[in-house]
């Protein structure tokens, strides 16, 4: 067999500079590039050292351990000891993340037969696999693993700075009480020109019972004032609370939104409640969230500290 010492070499050196690269944006550590490099180059030439002979005894857990307490250590230096712990888990969670990733694949794409033909049996009656895996099929899909890596990852961060704007809403009209996961849109400013009501917008099909019925799935297709027109005359309990908001939507032209005037709104988000009864209630006829993570958008107006206290003419109304 030829082992090409050079290849191996260039590989694990590209190799430890991915997961290094990856540690550093795990971490949100800024990278200086020749640390990163000279950490890399480390790791390589200690794989190239192990087809020494004479040098065999490096090739042992605490020697290992040591290696990679030295490549953090030049990798990112040492600015306090919780700064170096969690780059070093990090590393550790990433080439762990890797080779899982790497065994399962393997896994996953074997037959059975190639399975029966790496199991052994011991004398001791017990049984053991002997898991081989190609230099080129680890150096093509680690790549692939990592990437996945990074867009959990990316997605999960994205979801908890998500989740800190996501509060619960409540929303009370004639009676009837509809609560919902709501999205606080900072950059929000929908409000009635007139009066300057803020609207908060939520999807319509919160309120579809108690909706008329010529307006299921036309909110979107259907003008606003059309709908209000063809219910001229008809028995609807809400009728007076209607209200039509000019509002100029994203590519599109001035148009208008259907909005109910509720009785109260009470918005509970990062441990603080809010009420409201200067509000109106925007009907979306699509889906605000694609993943159902918020299916209303508070007006930032609605959550000022000096809405936060419930009065005791709220407390009456609940």
């Amino acid at each position: 067999m030829v082992v090409y010492i050079d290849l191996i070499f260039a590989a694990n050196l590209l190799i430890d500079g991915v997961l290094l690269w990856l540690t550093s944006w795990l971490v949100k550590h800024k990278v200086i590039w020749w640390r990163l490099t000279l950490s890399a180059l480390t790791g390589a030439l200690y794989v190239v050292m192990m087809f020494v002979p004479e040098l065999s005894f490096l090739y042992t857990f605490l020697i290992k351990f040591g290696l990679s307490v030295l490549m953090i250590w030049i990798a990112f230096g040492f600015r306090s000891l919780q700064s170096y712990l969690r780059a070093f888990g990090a590393f550790y969670i990433i080439n762990f993340a890797a080779a899982g990733g790497i065994i399962g694949v393997h896994y996953l794409l074997q037959s059975s037969g190639d399975i029966w033909k790496g199991m052994i049996f011991t004398s001791s009656g017990g049984q053991a696999y002997r898991l081989k895996i190609g230099f080129w099929f680890v150096l093509a899909l680690l790549p692939l693993v990592l990437l996945l890596f990074k867009l959990i990852q990316s997605s999960r961060r994205h979801r908890e700075q998500l989740d800190s704007y996501i509060g619960e809403v409540t929303v009370e009209i004639d009676g009837v009480s509809v609560t919902c996961p709501g999205l606080l849109d900072t950059g929000n400013r929908l409000s009635d020109p007139l009066t300057r009501i803020p609207v908060m917008v939520m999807e319509a099909s919160l309120w579809e019972g108690h909706l008329p019925a010529s307006w299921k799935g036309r909110l979107t297709q259907t003008g606003a004032d059309t709908l209000i027109l063809e219910t001229d005359g008809q028995s609807f309990a809400w009728q007076d609370r209607i209200r039509l908001v000019p509002y100029r939507g994203v590519n599109r032209g001035a148009s208008f939104m259907l909005a109910l005037k509720p009785d109260k709104v009470r918005i509970e988000l990062g441990g603080d409640t809010f009420y409201s009864t200067r509000v109106l209630i925007g009907l979306d006829g699509g889906t605000l969230s694609g993943d159902g993570a918020y299916r209303a958008v508070i007006h930032p107006d609605l959550t000022h500290k000096e809405s936060a206290p419930e009065t005791p003419a709220d407390k009456v109304m609940g």
